[in-house]
């Protein structure tokens, strides 16, 4: 039994193993798959899927076994198809299995493609099985294939245009074939889509027209009348129907048939105060059309006659301007602005404008009386007038601008200047002399610039039989010369009048009108009257005026200017006007007229400008071989626009409010009013706030970025600075104002005074009125009364055009109690305030004026109190010493208290003022011999005692220091109570 179950097993065993041997012989992989040789595909852009021809299927010989493991059935894996591997560098697909059974697969794009980068790709692929076994062993590997794909386009680019915009210039009346031409682009990498098939002008009702090729025509003739110029917008698409993703902007210029002319030519023209010549026409050129041209002549110019006195100068006063020019002293100025000190002009009427000089308006009923002293003219010797004059033709009368004649009785004309008929006439009527013969007395000069309506500056050199007249610095010589006899003796006094002539109205009926003067004198008899305008009237005796002075005063701060270029300066000639308002260019050569057009330029020196508009015009000659005008050249008209200039502030600022001894008012040396006075101009301008580079780019056209106001200091000169006082008029019998005239000469500086101040003029700097203005000192003999006095400081530049601030300054009176006994105290007290002025005080919480104050009231009762308590400490100490005489012992402890009271009392002296200690050695010598008066002292005491109280009023606001030597004091007078006399 045994043995036949072992048989049975043993026969089971033998049939797994033959099985188990088939199927392992079964599953050996004999054949290597197989796929096509060639593979074309298509792919979209855009897309991963990709069409494949032949499709992608791998075949295998092995076919598949089904076996029985582990008592299961399992199919093998043998002719599978497990997958692809593609070949290649950087290829963007991949191969996909998908069914392993049947050997599909797929091809696709890793990433999205793009036709433009590359339209073809080209690979081999391969197949491979699974191979034996669950591991794959033995696996086969097909033929490698060669696939070719191919990328479709998609219409995804728009056109773009070649040019971001298009230009071209047309001749008027033309049609032309073909304009310009404009071509666009476009990114698409297939045939259909980056092809431009169409453009199209998107403008309406335009004249032109587009082809396909971009080519761009007229329809019908252009007129430059109608139109400059045409901006067309075009725009483009391709064969897909894209239109251009931007469309493009043509301008077509029409250029009128050639006519002859200026060309860059700007009519206006901006300039800014201070950056020098500024070059008027530097693109400008002139086109004569091919015209065969043998000389050009050009006149450019400058119209300035709206400006000041036809043009820009400095507007100081006139006596101011003699100065600067170089005339020698004696100039007398007739129609001052009027002052304090000049108040004969306050009357009439002016322009009120501090832009330019006052001009006087006299409108043939106005006339002023110039007071007497004022002029001292001898017609004995050599005088010369000189004005600013603007008159139009008027009435066939004569119209007065200067005269003297009598004051009273007779009426005859001593000398006069008046114009009549256009003319100017100076009468001239020779004194008295021992041979009466026929003599020169009028001289008539005609003259259209008399009755032009314009300025123009007179100047006539008076001398014995003879007048030299000068108008705007040229000389006129005059065309009529009558003589008369001299004038008979008299004692009858002369009046000097301006606008009319003074005539007595005693014994024929009147005819002369009556008018208000500002010189007080009744009714003033006039006859003769101005009309027009006069500024600058000046007179000076002694001696005249050359030709250098008058061209200065004449000269233009404004006017036309011309650098040369070195190449053409031989073969141009430019010649100017004597003001410099015109100029005229003559050559014949276009190119180097050109240049020298092209370097001329507009000047104005001045520091404050008057700003307005100031006309430019070009006018211009050509003439051609047969010396005849061949091109007319239209005139180029156009202005310059001077920008109004940047004001100065002045500022005034120093100690305003000071107290002095009264001895120093009495002294020889008066009071300093201004000190330490401060004179600064400051200009505010605009510039834009810092911001960071990358925001600063965009900043130029964003409306809201900030702009900061800054200050900035400048120089500029000063004419006047008036000191006056305030409140009550100087009293001329015990109080004056008073300067240093050396040194005013010394800086070609004038004072005028009168019991409302004085008024200090002359152009100069700001620093040199600085320096006068701290020579400025006021006197009083008779200060018993005066406890406060107060002047007021006013400068100002350019004829009143700028004015500083009103500087206000307060001077308090100190008085001591017996000035006639400490004389020799008040006399040093300056000695005592000026240390404490400068010495290092804390005066944080107050402001400089009480500064002063507390600084100089305690040190006027400190010279009294200083000697007192050296009176008190020293019978103190005599005290002392009679006490330890009589108790030695007991007395001891006593002393040395006193002792500490005594040097306690010295530290606060030493505390309140710090200069006495140098006064107390100066002064031992007084301090001893008033010991001894300790009668005489002790009298003083109680005004000693009240001044004390005065000044710890005073300084309750002060500091802890002050307050300790208020009390100190308080116990000395303590002491000196106790005190037996």
């Amino acid at each position: 039994m045994q043995f036949r179950g072992n048989k049975q097993f043993a026969s089971a065993v033998g049939l797994v193993l033959g099985l188990l041997c088939a199927v392992e012989a079964a599953k050996v992989n004999k054949h290597k798959p197989w796929i096509e040789t060639t593979y074309h595909g298509i792919v979209t852009e855009n897309d991963d899927k990709v069409l494949l021809d032949p499709p992608l299927i791998a075949l295998d010989k092995d076919a598949p076994l089904r076996y029985a493991e582990s008592f299961e059935v399992t199919l093998t894996k043998e002719g599978e198809i497990c997958g692809f591997r593609i070949h290649g560098q950087n290829v963007p697909f991949e191969a996909v299995v998908l069914d392993k059974s049947t050997g599909e697969g797929v091809i696709r794009a890793k990433d999205k493609l793009d036709c433009e980068l590359q339209k073809e790709h080209t690979f081999t692929i391969q197949a491979y099985d699974c191979g034996e076994g669950p591991d794959g062993a033995n696996m086969k590997k097909s033929h490698k294939a060669t696939v070719h794909i191919q990328v479709n386009d998609i219409n995804e680019y728009s056109p773009v245009f070649k040019e971001k915009s298009y230009k071209a210039t047309v001749i008027e009346g033309k049609k032309y074939d073909s304009i310009l031409k404009v071509e666009a682009v476009d990114a698409d990498c297939s045939f259909q889509f980056s092809q431009i098939c169409s453009y199209e002008i998107v403008t309406p009702d335009v004249p032109f027209t587009i082809d396909k090729d971009g080519y761009i025509k007229n329809t019908e003739k252009l007129n430059y009348g109608k139109d400059h110029m045409y901006k067309l917008t075009v725009t483009a698409y391709d064969c897909g129907k894209s239109r251009a993703s931007e469309d493009v902007l043509v301008k077509i210029n029409v250029k009128p048939t050639c006519k002859p002319g200026w060309t860059g030519f700007n009519k206006r023209i901006e300039y800014e105060p201070g950056t020098g010549s500024l070059a008027l026409f530097p693109s400008m050129h002139l086109e004569t059309c091919d015209e065969p041209i043998t000389s050009i002549q050009a006149s450019i110019e400058l119209e300035t006659n709206h400006i000041g006195k036809g043009c820009d100068r400095d507007t100081y006063s006139e006596k101011s301007l003699h100065k600067l020019c170089g005339a020698s002293t004696g100039t007398v100025e007739l129609l001052p602005a009027p002052s304090s000190s000049a108040n004969w002009t306050v009357g009439l009427p002016t322009d009120n404008g501090h832009d330019s000089d006052q001009v006087f308006e006299f409108n043939g009923t106005q006339a002023i009386k110039v007071p007497e002293g004022v002029v001292s003219t001898s017609l004995k010797e050599p005088f010369t007038v000189s004005v600013w004059m603007r008159h139009g033709p008027g009435a066939h009368e004569k119209e007065t601008i200067l005269c003297n004649s009598d004051k009273t009785e007779m009426n005859r004309h001593h000398f006069s200047l008046y114009v009549h008929n256009c003319r100017l006439i100076m009468l001239l009527r020779q004194d008295p002399s021992e041979a009466e013969n026929y003599k020169p007395a009028e001289f008539h000069w005609k003259l259209d610039q008399v009755c032009d309506k314009e300025w123009h500056h007179y100047v006539l050199n008076v001398e014995f039989l003879t007048v030299s007249l000068f108008v705007d610095g040229t000389t006129f010589e005059p065309f009529l010369v009558t003589e008369d006899y001299p004038l008979h003796a008299s004692k009858i006094d002369t009046q000097l009048t301006i606008g009319a002539c003074w005539q007595d109205n005693s014994g024929h009926d009147n005819d002369t009108e009556t008018v208000s003067e500002p010189a007080p004198g009744g009714n003033a008899r006039m006859a003769q009257f101005f009309r027009g305008n006069l500024a600058g009237l000046m007179i000076r005796s002694g001696k005249l005026e050359n030709k250098k002075v008058i061209d200065c005063l004449y000269t233009c701060k404004e006017g036309l200017d011309v650098q040369l270029p070195e190449e053409v300066a031989s073969a141009v000639k430019v010649e100017f006007n004597p003001n410099q308002s015109s100029l005229t260019v003559e050559g014949d050569d276009i190119d180097a007229f050109d240049k020298v057009m092209q370097h001329i330029s507009y000047l104005n020196s001045r520091q404050f400008p008057t700003p307005g508009i100031r006309h430019l015009r070009v006018s211009t000659t050509v003439k051609c071989f047969n010396e005849e005008a061949c091109v007319a050249v239209p005139e180029a008209e156009g202005y310059i626009m001077v920008l109004q200039p940047e004001e100065p502030k002045i500022s005034l600022s120093g100690i305003d409010h000071f107290a002095r001894g009264a001895a120093e008012f009495e002294s020889q040396e008066g009071v300093t009013l201004f000190p330490e006075l401060r004179i600064v101009s400051t200009i505010t301008r605009e510039v834009e706030a810092d911001a960071e580079p990358e925001v600063t780019q965009g900043a130029e056209d964003d409306p809201t970025v900030q702009e900061t106001v800054v200050s900035e200091e400048i120089m500029h000169n000063l004419d006047t600075c008036e000191v006056t006082a305030v409140g009550d008029e100087l009293d001329g019998e015990h109080e004056s104002l008073e300067v240093d005239l050396a040194q005013l000469q010394q800086r070609g500086l004038e004072m005028s005074s009168s019991n409302v101040g004085l008024v200090i003029t002359g152009v100069n700097t700001m620093a040199n009125y600085e320096q006068v203005l701290h020579l400025i000192r006021y006197k009083n003999w008779h200060t018993e009364a005066l406890f406060d006095r107060k002047f007021k400081l006013v400068c100002s530049e350019l004829n009143g055009r700028y004015i500083s601030n009103d500087f206000k300054v307060e001077v308090n009176v100190i008085h001591t109690a017996n000035p006639m006994e400490h004389a020799n105290n008040a006399m040093v007290q300056p000695n005592f305030i000026n240390p404490v002025h400068h010495a290092s005080v804390d005066l944080s919480g107050h402001n400089l004026v009480n500064a002063h104050q507390a600084s100089v009231v305690p040190s006027a009762a400190t010279i009294v109190i200083v000697v007192c308590v050296s009176f008190l400490v020293f019978m103190i100490i005599l005290g002392v010493f009679r006490i330890r005489a009589a108790h030695q012992r007991t007395m001891r402890d006593q002393e040395n208290g006193k002792e500490n009271e005594m040097d306690w009392d010295d530290s606060a002296l030493t505390i309140t003022v710090n200069p006495m200690e140098t006064y107390e050695d100066q002064h031992s010598s007084e301090e001893e011999e008033e010991e001894e008066e300790e009668s005489e002292d002790g009298e003083e005491e109680d005004d000693i005692t009240s001044a004390e109280s005065e000044s710890s009023e005073d300084e309750e606001g002060g500091e802890p220091e002050d307050q300790q030597g208020a009390s100190r004091q308080q116990q000395l007078e303590w002491d000196d109570s106790t005190l037996t006399y």
